[in-house]
């Protein structure tokens, strides 16, 4: 069976047909970066992460593009209050995400652009709505999107304009021509300090959320993309806003799927401040590894809501280490090159293809890792050959057992920090970075010298 995937906007699984054989283009809203990431951020990044790995192991040639929003009002407020400027504190919660992110065992994308490096993309945007009759600019100073002007407004979330008017929950401008409007560009308030400010030809300002997706989505894998993703809470209106301000300035189709991973709870009920149930990343690792974080949620099917509680998180640290304990009972084995028509691979492929079925993937996991305590020990290389495919089993497996979390093993090590040579090569500096954040968070630190990289446990 070929891949099949949900189509948020089609509102059906179909087969997956990329634009040009072979290769695929993915782009996935990140996250505002004025505070640490939270259970809800893994949960999004996490479905993606397999989405991409599964594109990988499949064979195609992926282009997956991460996006950081770097300015917002929230940052912008953030910064005030601590006293420092919009980009230390935006630099400062980016290492955070990549330490947090790296323990979760998640691959870098291959892109993660920042919104304040496309501006003049973002403006070069708006202007071509403009002469497209598709904007206009308020008496506060705001340029607008008129989305009664565009005639496809609603065909993501499924709703009429009047359905969508009828359920807006956010304050009117009065200076909008509908409620439904949104903001394209800000024009500058009196007390936003100067890094909240660029210049633009309808005036000194700052880009409203939406326009930046579409313009760094734009830039960074052009158009038409063949996965648009990000959280179900995003279809509207983000989304939304975003295919009528790339296809209203195009004439052309935007993304020719739109994938949303479901809701995050926390002991079945919203997770939120206010209800002392909300949980940063770092949090969890202070009590769990990651490997068992990311376990526990690839256990949960990435379109279904996601519920989190200790207990369950618990019985997932339980079962990795059933895994595991069935790779040290085979002598840690190394893993073997994956035959597809194997009938324990065939299977694990076609859950897979069925929209990323991680749960029925993870059972073929511990069909083998149950038959290996029955003496079957050929299949623990096949157990840690699928493993991988999901982002699981490749550490040591005494170091995993003994520790809770050994780390990644030599041999993966060895691997990332050529991955960083070849980035650093091609002047991908941030890459290199960002692998050398995740060997940290997995409590390995790099050392570089002249005559190459060296490495420790810490």
């Amino acid at each position: 069976m070929s891949l099949r995937i949900h189509n948020t906007l089609t509102r059906r699984v179909e087969p997956f047909v990329p634009l040009v054989p072979g290769q695929v283009r993915m782009y996935v809203c990140g996250i505002t970066v004025y505070d640490l990431c939270h259970l809800g951020h893994a949960r999004m990044m996490m479905a993606f992460d397999l989405i991409y790995r599964w594109l990988l192991a499949s064979g195609y040639q992926v282009r997956y593009a991460r996006n950081i929003t770097d300015i917002d009002d929230k940052i912008i407020k953030r910064a005030l209050e601590r006293g420092i400027t919009i980009r230390a504190l935006t630099d400062e919660m980016i290492a955070a995400m990549h330490r947090d992110l790296g323990a979760l065992g998640l691959l870098a994308p291959t892109d993660e652009p920042r919104a304040t490096d496309h501006i003049p993309q973002m403006l070069s945007l708006i202007a071509k709505l403009q002469e497209r009759g598709l904007a206009y600019r308020a008496a506060s100073g705001d340029v607008n999107y008129a989305v009664r002007r565009f005639p496809g407004y609603g065909k993501l979330s499924g709703k009429s304009l009047d359905e969508l008017r009828a359920g807006e929950r956010v304050a009117v401008q009065g200076d909008k021509e509908d409620p439904l409007d949104f903001v394209l560009w800000k024009a500058a308030k009196p007390d936003e300090p100067a890094d909240a400010r660029w210049p633009a030809p309808f005036g000194e300002g700052r880009p409203g959320w939406h326009i930046e997706c579409s313009a760094m989505a734009c830039a960074v894998l052009g158009e038409p993309i063949d996965i648009h993703g990000g959280g179900m809470d995003l279809i509207f209106p983000h989304h939304e806003n975003e295919i009528a301000q790339s296809e209203g300035a195009s004439g052309g189709e935007f993304a020719r799927a739109w994938l949303h991973n479901g809701f995050l709870n926390v002991d079945d009920t919203k997770m939120s401040k206010s209800l002392g149930n909300f949980f940063t990343i770092a949090d969890i690792l202070e009590s769990f590894d990651g490997e068992s974080l990311r376990l526990f949620m690839l256990r949960t099917h990435y379109r279904s809501p996601f519920n989190f509680s200790d207990q369950v998180l618990e019985e997932s640290r339980a079962a990795l280490r059933r895994l595991y304990g069935a790779l040290q009972a085979a002598g840690a084995p190394a893993a073997a090159a994956i035959d597809w028509s194997e009938p324990r691979a065939a299977a694990f492929k076609a859950a897979m293809d069925d929209d990323f079925n991680s749960p029925g993937a993870l059972a073929v996991l511990f069909e083998l890792a149950a038959g290996v305590h029955r003496g079957q020990t050929a299949d623990a290389a096949l157990l840690r050959a699928l493993g991988g495919v999901l982002g699981l089993l490749q550490q040591d497996p005494t170091s995993f057992l003994q520790g809770g979390a050994g780390g990644p093993d030599a041999a993966a090590i060895e691997q990332r920090i050529a991955e960083r040579a070849a980035a650093k090569k091609a002047r991908d500096f941030a890459l290199a970075d960002r692998i050398r954040d995740e060997l940290a968070a997995q409590g390995v630190t790099l050392k570089d010298t002249q005559s190459g990289t060296t490495w420790v446990r810490s």
